[in-house]
């Protein structure tokens, strides 16, 4: 499961808001639609995030694997 709540906590240690991505590094709204509902995004994106806010992945992202894929390794 595909979860970006560490980029909200992110953007708000760093004083980014949703509006300077728009306004300053010409972000799509449906881009940061995708990224509240944790919808895909592609790995340029998250690149793009980490190179703005200056943060690894993590800090951007975080998957968990479902019961289902656990249970098969």
């Amino acid at each position: 499961m595909i979860n970006y709540s560490p980029l909200w906590e992110t953007m708000r240690k760093k004083n980014i808001s949703t509006y300077c991505l728009i306004k300053d590094y010409q972000f799509s709204k449906g881009t940061l639609d995708s990224l509240k509902q944790n919808r895909n995004v592609t790995l340029n994106t998250l690149d793009t995030l980490c190179q703005i806010l200056q943060v690894p992945i993590e800090s951007v992202v975080q998957i968990t694997l479902d019961n289902q894929t656990q249970g098969q390794r």
